[in-house]
This record gives C-alpha cells, sequence and structure tokens, in this order.
C-alpha cells in the first residue's frame, strides 16, 4: 500500500463523480473531470484546503465525522464507505485501539449454562455486541436473517449496516435505538474500542448513526419484546431477558422466550422439537 491511498482514493471517486449524480447544475464546459474540489468542500462541509491536503497525503488522519461528510457528498456505496474508513484507518496507522480487549471467549460455566438453556434462543455478547456463543435455538432463529454471515458477528454492525436487518426486524428503529444505547454507555465510559466501533458506523452508516448517537438520554433495555420476521417461520414475538455477566470481561447473557402461544409453536416447527418444549410467557 502506497503512502497516498486515502488522497488517491477520495480523488479518484471526486474526478468520477458528475455534477449531476450529486444535485448540482453541470453549467458550461468543465475543464476538471468530475466535480472540483470546492464543491465537494462544500457538500461536506469542509475547507477546500484541507481536502487539497488529503488528497495530497499531507494529512491522513482526518476524523470518521469527516469521512462520512465527504462519503455522504460524494454519494459513496456502503461498499465505498467500508473501503474509505479502511483506508482512514491504515493511513493513521491506528488499526487495532489499545485499551483492555473485549472479551472473544466464554468460561466453561457459561458455556455449560447455555447448553442448559437448549432448546430456548439464548446468546452470549461481550461488551460490543460480538457474538461469543449461542444455543442452536439463537442459530435457528438468527442464521437465516443474515446475522451469521461474513467474518464478524456483531449484532450492531447486522442492524445497523446490513439491509436485511430492516426487514427482519419490524421495529427496527427501537432494535438500533436500544443496541446503540449499550454502545454509547461503553464510549461514555471511555472505552477505546467502543469509540473506535462507533467511528467505524460513523463512517459506514452516516447520519442514521450519528443522529441517534448524538440523541441526549437512552438506555439499554434490560427487558420486553422483540418483534423478528422470520423468513422460515413468520413474525414471532420474543419476550427477552438480560442478565449481566461481570466477572466474565463484561459479558451479557440474553435469553429469548416465546410471548405468545403463535411463537411457541412456531419456534417448535422451527427446530423440529416437541410440541410444548418451549412455553409462552
Amino acid at each position: 500500500m502506497s503512502d497516498n491511498e486515502l488522497g488517491r482514493f477520495l480523488r479518484e471517486r471526486r474526478e468520477a463523480t458528475t455534477p449531476a449524480e450529486v444535485g448540482l447544475p453541470t453549467g458550461p464546459r468543465r475543464r476538471t473531470p468530475g466535480l472540483r474540489r470546492g464543491e465537494v468542500a462544500t457538500l461536506a462541509g469542509v475547507s477546500v484546503d484541507y481536502l487539497t491536503r488529503l488528497e495530497q497525503g499531507r494529512d491522513q488522519h482526518p476524523s470518521p465525522e469527516v469521512l462520512n461528510a465527504l462519503a455522504t457528498a460524494l454519494r459513496f456505496s456502503r461498499a465505498d464507505r467500508e473501503n474509505l474508513r479502511w483506508l482512514g484507518k491504515a493511513a493513521s496507522g491506528v488499526m487495532c485501539p489499545a485499551g483492555h480487549m473485549p472479551a472473544t471467549e466464554v468460561r466453561p460455566t457459561v458455556r455449560a449454562l447455555l447448553s442448559r438453556l437448549e432448546p430456548g434462543p439464548a446468546v452470549v455478547l461481550n461488551r460490543l455486541g460480538d457474538v461469543l456463543a449461542a444455543t442452536s435455538g439463537y442459530d435457528a432463529l438468527f442464521r437465516p436473517v443474515g446475522l451469521f454471515d461474513g467474518r464478524r458477528h456483531n449484532i450492531l454492525r447486522f442492524v445497523m449496516v446490513d439491509p436485511r436487518a430492516r426487514n427482519a426486524y419490524p421495529d427496527w428503529d427501537r432494535v438500533a435505538e436500544g443496541h446503540i444505547a449499550q454502545l454509547k454507555s461503553e464510549v461514555r465510559r471511555g472505552d477505546p474500542h467502543a469509540v473506535e466501533l462507533a467511528g467505524d458506523l460513523t463512517v459506514l452508516v452516516g447520519a442514521e448513526f450519528t443522529d441517534r448517537m448524538a440523541a441526549p438520554g437512552g438506555f439499554p433495555e434490560r427487558s420486553g419484546v422483540e418483534l423478528l420476521a422470520h423468513p422460515e417461520v413468520g413474525l414471532l414475538r420474543l419476550a427477552f431477558e438480560v442478565l449481566d455477566l461481570p466477572d466474565a470481561d463484561e459479558q451479557r447473557l440474553i435469553v429469548h422466550l416465546p410471548a405468545d402461544e403463535a411463537t411457541r409453536v412456531a419456534l417448535d416447527r422451527l427446530s423440529g422439537r416437541r410440541p410444548g418444549a418451549l412455553r409462552a410467557v
């Protein structure tokens, strides 16, 4: 990788974007291919000098907020945003933040507890929302909607980035706000890994994420009912309880139960269980 991949990427995308694509008049004959720096700077709310320094590699530490503004101005796709965030991290030389690493494994006793919860859906998450372990019942619920695709299984990333999440959660706004509230609590504590994740989502998602992060208040729900539109068994009403495991590197155990009889029947059918294996609450 060259010393200025980020600047080259921004310049190439600027020059490949037409005024019409960003809602600007085409005007008379243009000597500059695509957009002028001044046009992009105005759309993104940054100075022309700063954009010039970024493109020339004289500034390689743009904030996630600046990258999001440029991605929004240039109408980046999700893939473009992912590439931009990676290049921004590489340019600044900070691919992995310092500080206490989030847990990546669960204790044997926690795994034993999960096995006792079968056939019910239950999952253990670390403080960032990474899935560390889950029951087969949880897998049967969330694998078909896309949560376990890809290399990193993070529930907040799935909810905010994967377009399938909006189909999976009929009350997507409430679900998103709940998971963002959990991230907020970690950011307020100064967790650098949570700050890094917030930076990723700032660039990948934009205003739908940053507006919720900036909103006052908001606490993670500890119990409630969540709707899930499952592609195989239809709409489910799932009661959930969140149990903290403070001695297990800030992990959370989330247990789901059917909230009505129709959901109980659907869950039994989904995993081929005997009728009545799960009771509705």
